[in-house]
Parts: structure tokens; C-alpha cells; sequence
């Protein structure tokens, strides 16, 4: 600790002279003036260390005992920083500095979102942006929790919101809410239905009277499932049948052929670029744009725009509210050549499975598929024909109950 002060307040290294020096280190020790490394050269000179700020007080008391002081040297910061005091650019960048750290350090310069899974963290970004919380803001001006709660309000899907501020970073931590699992209304009729042509492989009946077996042939509409359960009458009993109505639920595969077609033109319209081009160059700071170089004003009637963006980060990979936008415009002359058919063909085969796959749902299966193509008034059209194995379950309101029978309860 002491050298840590020895360097901050300064040293210096004296020698003085005369016929009674030690008279002079009495007066120093007498009049608080502190030394230390006390070397004597000869019996009548003395070389010795002091801090600087003695240096005035031991040239006035070695003028009372008739001595005479020459400095040798002198070390810590004090000196360091009287090497640039005629450097005014250094001394200028130096106050910056000093006003970066203390000032600057104030102000947000990163927002991190974390704990979010399905709500997007643009979201939470823009919903912050408009209660005023951006890169940029006066960090101690902002009340994290009136502004958690506020965007709370605005948010779906969130239930907690925390800010949290690091000196230049603030922290958003979120826990979304647990969505309340869908209540099945078991006393409302529903019918489960057939949605596609098929034949029926496999029924897994869970509520309701099922009305299909294995090996039937359904078409899109008939009822698979019914919601509406019928109870027998005891044997030998006149009593009527008796009735009540579910929310019919099970599974239903059922092996199916889909027809799915797509097209696509055999002339497409192409960019052939001329060799001009123009750039500009931009820089943001927290949100704003300042036009550096170049100009955006375009006289072309075609032409691609390029915008390439290159954030200032921290070590940490942390992006910083800055960044440096170069935007390119390059001329081009539209052209018609033909389609290459193979691979159109190719690409309207991939979609048209893509859309098979949407269509049958992740449990379903293709078992067979088989593709055609043909031209047609300057289009290529291509049909895809696949055998599947899927469920084919879907639900519509129950039927109402037969007029001659008798309602009863569930229970």
C-alpha cells in the first residue's frame, strides 16, 4: 500500500551538501517532512528520498542550517503525466476517456434476452423499444419494475418479466406461462368423421359406439366413431332402446390415395447485370443513420439493392449499438430463357411431397407414390399419385337422437 502511494503522490531523489547535514535531517524529521534510503556520500554530503510534496519544505529548512540541494531524479505519476503536458491531443483524449468511463458507463449499451423459448426475442425487443427501453437510454433513469410489469400487460404468453442492470448491459429474464391444457367437454355430441377416402385398417374406439371395422370402405364424411351410444334393452324386454350422447374420441387409420398436381411455367424472367454499380456508406449509432460516403439516389429502372451490415461487438460476442452500413445497388436487364425441365421437374416433385407429407400429418405413412409429367400451355405440370396409411379421423356435431328413442344420462 505504501508504494501504491509512493507512485500516486510522486518521489524524488535529493542530495544536499554542507557543514552540518545532519542538521538537516533533524529539521526534516521535526517539521514532518518524510525520507527514507538516507545514503551518506561523504561527512558532508547526504543523498536521500522524499515525496515530492516535501521537496518545498526541505529547500526552505536546508536554507536555515546553509545547505544546499540538488535534485537527482524523480519517478511515479505525477511525473508520467508532466511528459504530456504539452501534448494537447493526448491530454484531450485522455479527458474522453475519463468521461467515457465515468459517464458513458452510465448509458445501455447491450440488451440481452434470456429464458424465452416460443415467444420470439424481436417481440420482447419491440415491446421494450416502445415503453423506451433501448440501447442508448440513461440506465439509472429507468423503473425496472414499472417497465416489467407494463410490458407484461402487452406481452402473451409471458408470466414474469425481470430487468436487471450491469452497468452498459441490462438483462431481460422471462418465464413464459404454462399454457392450460384443452378441456374435452365430454357431455357435447360430436361425431368423428372421415376425412378422406380409404379402407379402414385399424379402429381404436376410446368413447362412443364405433361403426367401422377393419377392412370397411369409407368415403370422406361417413362416421366412424358415433357419439351418439346406444344401450340395448335386457333380453326378452319390450323396454326400448335407450340413448346418450358423448364427445366421441379414438383413432381411425385407413389406408388412402391422395392426387396432388403442381405447375410451373417453361419460360422464367432472369436478372443479366450490366457491370455498373454504386455504394454508400452509413454508420448507426443507437438507432440512428449518418450518411458517411456515397449517394442512394438511383437513376436505373432495375437494379438489385445489397445491404451488408457490420456490428461493433465486445469480447464476449455481446452486439454494440453501432454498426457500419455499406448498400450496393448493381443494374440489370431482364432476359426470358427456358426453364431446364429436369430440374423443374425435380423441384415440383419435392413440394408436391412436402405438401403429401402436410397433408397426412406426422403419424401418417406413404407407402407408394408415383410421379407424371406433361406440357401444357407453356407450363410444366407434374401429378403425383401416392398410396398412404394414415388417420383419418375428424370432428363434426353429433347426429340428434332417433325420434322413437329415449334419452338417458351418461351414469
Amino acid at each position: 500500500m505504501r508504494r501504491l502511494m509512493n507512485f500516486l503522490l510522486g518521489t524524488a531523489r535529493v542530495c544536499f551538501s554542507g557543514p552540518f547535514p545532519e542538521r538537516l535531517i533533524n529539521l526534516c524529521a521535526q517539521n514532518g517532512v518524510e525520507f527514507w534510503g538516507v545514503e551518506w556520500l561523504d561527512e558532508h554530503t547526504v543523498r536521500l528520498t522524499l515525496r515530492r510534496r516535501g521537496l518545498k519544505k526541505l529547500e526552505e529548512l536546508a536554507g536555515r542550517v546553509d545547505c544546499r540541494v540538488e535534485r537527482e531524479g524523480s519517478r511515479g505519476l505525477p511525473d508520467f503525466l508532466g511528459k504530456f503536458r504539452a501534448r494537447y491531443a493526448f491530454l484531450l483524449g485522455l479527458a474522453f476517456a475519463l468521461c467515457a468511463v465515468t459517464v458513458l458507463s452510465r448509458f445501455v449499451l447491450v440488451i440481452q434476452v434470456t429464458g424465452n423459448e416460443t415467444v420470439p426475442t424481436a417481440v420482447i425487443l419491440s415491446q421494450l423499444r416502445q415503453l423506451g427501453v433501448r440501447p442508448g437510454v440513461y440506465g439509472p433513469s429507468l423503473d425496472r419494475k414499472q417497465l416489467a410489469q407494463e410490458a407484461l400487460l402487452e406481452l402473451d404468453g409471458l408470466s414474469w418479466m425481470a430487468l436487471n442492470l450491469y452497468g452498459t448491459r441490462l438483462e431481460v429474464v422471462v418465464r413464459e406461462a404454462v399454457k392450460a391444457p384443452e378441456r374435452l367437454d365430454t357431455a357435447e355430441n360430436v361425431d368423428l368423421i372421415a376425412e378422406a377416402d380409404g379402407i379402414v385398417v385399424k379402429v381404436e374406439p376410446e368413447l362412443g359406439d364405433r361403426l367401422v371395422e377393419p377392412g370397411d370402405t369409407v368415403a370422406a364424411g361417413d362416421i366412424l366413431i358415433s357419439g351418439t351410444v346406444t344401450l340395448e334393452p335386457p333380453l326378452y324386454s319390450d323396454a326400448p332402446e335407450r340413448y346418450y350422447q358423448v364427445h366421441a374420441r379414438g383413432r381411425v387409420w385407413a389406408r388412402t390415395w391422395r392426387t396432388l398436381t403442381a405447375a410451373v411455367p417453361l419460360e422464367a424472367q432472369v436478372k443479366e447485370y450490366t457491370g455498373q454499380e454504386k455504394s454508400a456508406w452509413a454508420v448507426q449509432l443507437f438507432g440512428r443513420r449518418v450518411e458517411i460516403f456515397g449517394t442512394t439516389s438511383i437513376s436505373w429502372s432495375e437494379y438489385d439493392k445489397i445491404t451488408t451490415v457490420r456490428q461493433a461487438a465486445l469480447p464476449s460476442g455481446d452486439p454494440l449499438p453501432l454498426s457500419l452500413v455499406r448498400e450496393t445497388a448493381r443494374e440489370y436487364v431482364p432476359r426470358t430463357v427456358q426453364v431446364d425441365r429436369e430440374a423443374a421437374r425435380a423441384l415440383l416433385e419435392e413440394e408436391l411431397l412436402a405438401r403429401l407429407e402436410e397433408q397426412i400429418g406426422p403419424d401418417g405413412t406413404v407407402s407408394a407414390y408415383q410421379c407424371t409429367a406433361r406440357e401444357t400451355g407453356g407450363r410444366l405440370e407434374v401429378t403425383l399419385t401416392a398410396e398412404c396409411r394414415e388417420e383419418i379421423c375428424a370432428e363434426q356435431p353429433g347426429r340428434p337422437l332417433p325420434p322413437s328413442g329415449e334419452a338417458t344420462s351418461p351414469s
